[in-house]
């Protein structure tokens, strides 16, 4: 009887010992240092727990792939893995692993989207975008405007400029309409909160005059004075006179240089031959430009001219804004010009 106690008791012993050890080995080997890691490791779609334990044991990054199931199982009600790039440099040991593949913490990119560009330099630059799925190189302007829920709106300026973030396998037609989404809600902020006095009639106008500022200056101390020169034009009934509007009328024929007869060729976008506001947007304006063009500031000028640093002399009539312009355009040298070239 004596015997059969201390065999019991040995056998406990034993048993608690061999529990004890695989507990030991359990924890060193989830705080142990990953080795072999990759600095990005792929996940992909649909994957589960095991498939992934073992291809992580397969390529040395971790040494025991049931310890892996066992600690996501037992710490983690939902250890589904969340498929896509995960970058190992920051991750020291098996717990901080799969803290990181449950969590998602996929590596992040971004893009920016500049103000100032059209819509088909936005285009380009989101289809050649490593890492984004290209839906937008197969779809046209309207398709994409369909897609967005707004058939039959012209593309251009549409989108709001700033930086967006992706994860890859991302559509690029999604990264759009995150732009368009976030565009759509400035430019309804700033209709809302509108000046009293601004000359244009709908949101849409509004938003082709801010694209009309953004092209016209780079300077954002500068834009609400820009607005209150166009605002200003429109309130009596002056052309605006703007260049960039010319350019983007002129599309693949523009070389980089505006001359006399580009002034004077008729286009629906050459403000110099057609009163009023362009028929679109020419560009994508920032936040910035938006809000210039919603509230202009009061001002007596119905001119500006570049000064050659960025920046611009504003002047209230023609003999001082052609003044200005020998000052800064000509070198002081007065020649043949006309800041009014159709004459009128």
């Amino acid at each position: 009887m004596a015997l059969f106690k201390a065999l019991r008791l040995a056998f406990y012993f034993i048993f608690l010992v061999c529990i004890l050890g695989a507990y030991y080995v359990y924890l060193t080997a989830i705080d142990k240092p990953l080795e072999n890691r990759a600095e990005v490791l792929n996940v992909p779609s649909g994957v589960g727990i095991s498939w992934l334990s073992a291809q992580l044991e397969k390529q040395d990054i971790i040494d025991n792939r049931y310890i892996f199931r066992a600690f996501a199982l037992m710490n983690y009600n939902d250890a589904s893995i969340k498929a896509g790039e995960y970058n190992l440099v920051d991750v020291n040991n098996m717990a901080e692993l799969v803290e990181k593949l449950v969590e998602g913490r996929v590596i992040q990119y971004s893009i920016t989207l500049v103000e100032g560009k059209n819509f088909k330099e936005y285009k380009a630059h989101l289809v050649s975008q490593n890492g984004l799925t290209d839906d937008l190189a197969d779809m046209s302007d309207s398709d994409i405007m369909r897609a967005l829920g707004a058939p039959g709106r012209h593309p251009e300026g549409q989108f709001a400029p700033q930086t967006y973030f992706y994860t890859k396998g991302d559509s690029d037609f999604d990264v759009l309409a995150q732009a368009y989404q976030r565009q759509q809600t400035v430019l309804n902020d700033a209709w809302a909160s509108r000046a009293e006095d601004v000359q244009v009639n709908t949101a849409y106008q509004l938003l082709t005059m801010a694209s009309i500022i953004e092209k016209e200056t780079g300077v954002p101390e500068e834009r609400p004075e820009i607005s209150g020169v166009f605002n200003n034009r429109l309130k009596i009934g002056m052309k605006l006179q703007t260049d960039p509007t010319v350019i983007y009328g002129m599309g693949e024929g523009y070389d980089g240089n505006i001359r006399r007869k580009d002034l004077t060729t008729d286009t629906e976008y050459n403000t110099y031959t057609r009163y009023g506001l362009p028929p679109t947007p020419i560009a994508m304006p920032g936040e910035a430009a938006i809000r210039a063009a919603a509230n202009p500031i009061e001002t007596p000028a119905l001119y500006f001219v570049g000064k050659g640093d960025g920046t611009h002399q504003f002047s209230s009539n023609l003999a001082d804004h052609n003044k200005a312009v020998v000052k800064y355009q000509l070198g002081g040298k007065k020649k043949s010009f006309s800041s009014n070239p159709d004459g009128k």
